[in-house]
């Protein structure tokens, strides 16, 4: 997060020096871009539940309708003294979970039937309280706010793109007026934006491997039991691996990659933890295996 403060402070002088350089209509393919971000911030850190449920076609259920779901949350609840979520259950067959929401108060934890069908009740207590933990984290607060320049810098060089391929930001006044320096001023903004969305890319990313890592310590230590979160990693991952990446992303899983507990996606590249945002599986069991040990287990 010092990083990306660090990267926001740049960026915002950067277009400081950009704007006194540009006359009024040029600096609305900036002030644009920015307000567009700032809207889209917004709508996702208020709306984020139920955009991810609608996403995963999730249905809310009662604990009549899901009493042995509903125990485990309301014992995990009870550990952390935290307020209880609502539960919704997505109908899809992949293994997996998610917990989105802007506060404890908000917060929704959606799994599917999928993993309520693969896993024994200690994996899934071990799961919930993973997904739990990013509730208690604020995760989805933090990540919206690290995001937001990155969302910024990609408006950024969409709209510098575009204002200079269709003539746009008063480029034909500009070259009577500043001697031809709109074009260069707006490759700037453009270059700087490139720069600005790659770092804060993979500072993201890094935020949220750790975040991951943060949710399984908390997770384990909450329940007392990390071999059993262990386990069911081991097996979603395991099965996940079997589902044909075409399935996935007709699933709709794409779009819900970062929230889920393992990622649906993933790419065999050596490059790949780079650009991840999960730990690998490897990292993840080898982080629970130390807490185990710390248990005495």
């Amino acid at each position: 997060m010092f990083l990306l403060g660090l990267v926001f402070v740049g960026f915002v002088a950067a277009l400081v020096g950009i704007l006194t350089a540009v006359h009024a209509s040029g600096g609305a393919i900036i002030f644009f871009p920015v307000l567009l971000g700032l809207g889209l911030g917004i709508g996702s850190f208020y709306w984020s539940d139920k955009i991810a449920l609608r996403t995963a076609g999730a249905v809310e259920v009662s604990p009549q309708q899901a009493p042995e779901l509903h125990g485990i949350v309301d014992r995990i609840c009870a550990l952390a003294d935290m307020p209880k979520p609502r539960v919704a259950i997505s109908p899809t067959d992949l293994p997996n979970a998610f917990a989105t929401g802007r506060n404890s108060n908000k917060a929704v934890l959606c799994v599917t039937q999928g993993l309520l069908r693969r896993l024994d009740r200690d994996e899934l207590e071990g799961v919930l309280a993973h997904e739990m933990s990013h509730v208690a984290h604020k995760d989805v607060a933090v990540m919206t706010i690290a995001s937001f320049l990155g969302i910024i810098a990609a408006l950024l060089v969409r709209f510098s793109f575009y204002s200079e391929l269709f003539g746009g930001g008063g480029r034909g006044r500009s070259n009577n007026q500043n001697g031809g320096q709109a074009l260069p001023i707006m490759l700037i903004v453009m270059l700087v934006s490139i720069v600005v969305y790659a770092i804060s890319f993979l500072l993201i990313r890094l935020l949220s491997r750790y975040r991951e890592l943060a949710a399984d310590r908390s997770g384990a230590l909450l329940t007392g039991q990390p071999s059993k979160l262990a386990s069911a990693l081991q097996k979603v991952s395991g099965d996940i691996a079997r589902i044909p990446s075409k399935d996935l992303r007709a699933s709709g899983a794409e779009a819900l990659n970062a929230f889920y507990f393992v990622p649906a996606l993933t790419s065999g590249k050596s490059l790949s933890t780079l650009f991840s945002t999960h730990p690998s599986l490897e990292r993840r069991l080898a982080e629970l295996a130390k807490i185990s040990k710390q248990l005495g287990q």
